[in-house]
């Protein structure tokens, strides 16, 4: 297993001057946004795509500092309401892929989208209980009438350019949990699957090692975020809050460099978990922690992670 980092952390930087940096910080993987949410700084797909030496020399420059690209990020919400926003979030995604298979990447990040809860709804609309009625209906409208349809089209595109697309799970869209994540890849086993972000686990009350056994194959790339759980806070209010990220004295959780929200056995265990369902790929560091710079976060992170990461091959059980 190796260490990589989502390298949007560095995007007021010049991408190779960031990838010096991720060399010298002892990472072995970068981790490149491609557009929509995570934003296209280091990599414009359609220029890469137009004009081959270009693509040559952004390979050559990963290529050249012995680094490997885990995955092309294009997290976005390719089935939102607004028309505008859908078809650039779409285009993003499906240059992504088109990038993903050029380069040789055989995985590209996003998320599953959420729509509306009405063919004339102008917003996303996450629905997560099932009364009033209404709700139910919307969210079954959601299902057949966006999410399916959508994702079959964009499966049939991953399979036919020998990418994988790895949805990660995230409240606020449609996918944000093992079980519905397990729904969308029935779709298409073997191209659907997630990117695990196990931050995202912790603040909804899910055992990320539980989770990681129930989604077993179905992932293909993983986040290595950690968040802290503030008891006194969800004792009054619970885990749901839209309080901004900013406020951290006020809300119930708050995302956190790896170690900082839980210790070192937390993640041996979810290292671990990730080898014996097969995940033997890249633990890429997310760095969204108010309370640290960039470069801090990032630094603590990686000591952290070569404490806990698994990164040479299984020996043989002799003793068995």
């Amino acid at each position: 297993m190796k260490i990589g980092v989502f390298a949007v952390l560095f995007g007021e930087k010049p991408f190779e001057e960031t990838l010096d940096y991720l060399k010298d910080a002892g990472v072995d993987a970068v981790e490149i946004g491609c557009g929509a949410y995570p934003g296209d700084a280091h990599c414009q797909p359609a220029a890469l795509l137009g004009n081959d030496g270009k693509l040559k020399a952004f390979k050559q420059a990963v290529e050249r500092r012995g680094l490997v690209i885990s995955a092309l990020s294009c997290h976005g919400n390719p089935i939102h309401p607004q028309r505008a926003i859908a078809a650039d979030h779409h285009r993003a995604f499906e240059q992504t892929v088109r990038l993903a298979r050029a380069l040789g990447v055989d995985r590209v990040v996003t998320f599953s989208g959420c729509p509306g809860g009405d063919p004339k709804a102008e917003r996303p609309n996450w629905i997560v209980a099932p009364w009033p009625p209404e709700y139910l209906d919307m969210l079954a409208w959601q299902w057949n009438e966006r999410v399916l349809p959508y994702w079959k089209d964009a499966a049939r595109l991953c399979k036919d350019s020998g990418v994988k697309v790895a949805i990660e799970m995230h409240p606020n869209f449609i996918v944000y949990n093992p079980e519905t994540m397990m729904r969308l890849r029935e779709i298409a086993p073997g191209t659907i699957g997630c990117n695990f972000d196990p931050s995202h686990m912790f603040w909804q009350g899910i055992d990320p090692a539980a989770a990681i056994r129930a989604l077993g194959d179905c992932i293909y790339h993983c986040h290595a975020k950690d968040c802290k759980i503030d008891a006194r806070n969800t004792a009054v209010n619970g885990v749901l809050d839209g309080k901004r990220y900013t406020e951290e004295l006020k809300r119930s959780w708050i995302f956190r460099t790896v170690g900082y929200g839980h210790g070192a056995d937390v993640w041996k265990g979810i290292v671990s978990t990730l080898r014996m369902v097969g995940y033997d790929h890249v633990l890429s560091i997310e760095h969204e922690d108010s309370l640290m710079s960039g470069p801090e976060g990032l630094r603590k992170a990686i000591a952290f992670l070569k404490s806990v990461v698994i990164a040479e091959p299984a020996g043989s059980a002799y003793w068995a």
